[in-house]
């Protein structure tokens, strides 16, 4: 069968092709619920017909302020089939943020979750768009000034589904793989946001290109045997196409955890066959089995995983080979790819067979990657975006002869297999002219189970240092083992036989880079770093400038104190 051109059109296959399969489940408090395709198609036609009767038109920008949930599918597929833009917001943003996003898109409607995010702007009053629909998932007071907020289960209810379905027939006839389907704003770890325009046909093609990668690799693996647990935000683009969307392509099924903080729990009741996650969730997990004692023994990490599994996926970060060594020796292969938001996102895989360390992949089917004289990696295909949304300059400075520039540095071997080495914009210059890569050092760090969370610093400077979090279990043991227990964390963080270990093991862990790589100093902060406090992105990047915004006085000290 022929590629589908849009998401409208794959829905409309899955629908078709297995209407009385279990598509998707949620956990209502009780336990997990499933819906077949034909149970959720038939809500998603409701909601774009009661959606249309309130207002909303094909091209107008609808945002989306939502933490992951069952309505969050429902409305994206739902805009799909109405032709409308979806912008989708991180629900960790402050109002402000939110707000500046809203008018940025001109939004013509917006969707909110729950009362904490509606209270957000009731704040900013002042700053909201004159928005003539606001819809809430749950009972919300209304905005000031800005009229009800209408209950989105009311909306649900009175939509007329055969409307629906003929919006649905109307958007597969008129939507091209150019038609704008959503506009994503990068949180970025510097400057103003950048609203990612992606096209129908961006986001079909690359669900599709990277399920051919791994069907190429898995032929004998039956779609309905394939369950998914997401718990990555679907406001980023890494989950909504590699869980939503390439759902939609497989037929698999679809399970959304309760939350981030749940993950291991919702493994248990959903018993995954694969996971998409981020570094910093895998970490978690070994140092889950760590804690409980089992970690090298034979299945300890499938069994804490559902015991189904049978790969994870990574992204949004680079892998620390010691992750990737773990997860392999234990029988559950862990796959990095790579990708950006601007790539819809995906433009190399990993797959169980088409493996190796160190390397993010090869690109998927029908796309193109080329190593530019600096370094720099560039892509070329179907998955590029249109451009950012009102931001020609912008888009000019990195679309160049229809090759994105992705800002990474990277090298590919013989075979096509892609390593990152660098961020372009994330290198770190020192005084004397030495380039450095801090997600590599910081990669290398975090690799003892004492350093949770490193922020290597230096630009500028004329050596590095370095911001530390570290496991409160494991200094507490550490210290018991030199008769110091019973030591308060923020205490303990503060004796100099903390400050010994931590310099101990800093130097084991860098002892094979440069010595212009070195740490010279370090500082040990309270309290771990926070997509809450703004110091992560939504997919748990570092966010450098906050970072070192907020830390400034204890960086100047390190570079104008004596040494450790």
């Amino acid at each position: 069968m022929a590629e589908a051109a849009t998401i409208v059109e794959l829905f409309a296959r899955r629908v078709a092709d297995d209407a009385h399969r279990p598509a998707l489940a949620w956990n209502e408090g009780s336990g997990y619920r499933w819906r077949t395709w034909e149970e959720l198609a038939a809500q998603v036609h409701r909601l774009a017909a009661a959606l249309a009767r309130a207002g909303i038109e094909p091209g107008q920008c609808v945002a989306h302020l939502s933490e992951n949930r069952y309505e969050w599918i429902v409305t994206d597929l739902a805009l799909h089939l109405l032709g409308a833009v979806h912008v989708p917001i991180h629900p960790t943003l402050a109002g402000p943020q939110i707000a500046w996003q809203l008018r940025h898109c001109a939004a013509r409607g917006v969707i909110l979750s729950t009362a904490a995010q509606r209270d957000k702007l009731a704040a900013i009053p002042e700053e909201l768009p004159a928005a003539p629909v606001w819809i809430a998932y749950e009972s919300c007071p209304p905005l000031p000034g800005a009229g009800p907020l209408t209950l989105w289960s009311d909306l649900i209810a009175h939509g007329d589904e055969a409307s629906g379905r003929q919006l649905a027939d109307r958007a597969a006839k008129t939507l091209a793989p150019f038609s704008l389907a959503t506009i994503l704003y990068t949180s970025g770890t510097t400057g103003e946001p950048k609203g990612v325009m992606l096209t129908q046909g961006n986001l079909a093609s690359n669900a599709q290109a990277t399920v051919a990668a791994f069907s190429a690799d898995t032929p004998e693996e039956l779609p309905q045997a394939k369950r998914r647990l997401n718990f990555l935000p679907l406001s980023h683009i890494f989950a909504r196409t590699c869980d939503l969307y390439c759902w939609l392509v497989e037929g698999s099924q679809l399970a959304l955890a309760q939350s981030r903080l749940t993950v291991l729990a919702d493994c248990q009741a959903v018993q995954p066959t694969c996971l998409n996650g981020v570094p910093y969730f895998y970490d978690k997990v070994q140092r889950a089995l760590q804690a409980q004692g089992p970690q090298d023994q034979p299945g300890a990490l499938a069994a804490i995983l559902g015991g189904a599994i049978r790969w994870c996926c990574s992204g949004g970060a680079a892998l620390p080979p010691h992750l990737f060594d773990y997860f392999h020796a234990q029988g559950v292969p862990l796959l990095e790819g790579y990708g950006l938001t601007e790539s819809s996102p995906v433009i190399t895989v990993s797959t169980p067979r088409q493996v190796r360390r160190g390397s993010c992949g090869r690109p998927i089917p029908g796309i193109d990657v080329r190593i530019a004289d600096d370094g720099e990696i560039f892509t070329r295909g179907p998955h590029v975006m249109a451009g950012y949304y009102r931001q020609p300059s912008a888009t000019a400075a990195v679309l160049r002869d229809g090759w994105l520039a992705t800002g990474d540095l990277g090298r590919q071997d013989a075979d096509g297999f892609l390593s990152i080495t660098g961020r372009k914009k994330e290198l770190l210059v020192t005084s004397s002219g030495k380039n450095i890569a801090p997600v590599y050092l910081e990669s290398l760090l975090t690799q003892d189970p004492l350093i949770l969370q490193a922020v290597v610093v230096g630009d500028g400077r004329s050596y590095l240092t370095a911001l530390l979090v570290l496991s409160a279990e494991h200094l507490a043991a550490e210290l018991a083992s030199v008769g110091l227990a019973g030591v308060p964390y923020e205490a303990a963080l503060r004796l100099p036989q903390t400050r010994h270990l931590v310099r101990q093991r800093i130097d084991r862990l860098l002892s094979g880079v440069s010595h212009h790589e070195q740490v010279r100093r370090f500082a040990l902060l309270p309290q771990p770093l926070s997509i809450e406090a703004g110091e992560l992105t939504p997919k748990l990047s570092l966010r450098r400038h906050e970072i070192c915004a907020r830390y400034a006085a204890l960086i100047e000290a390190m570079y104008t104190a004596e040494s450790d």
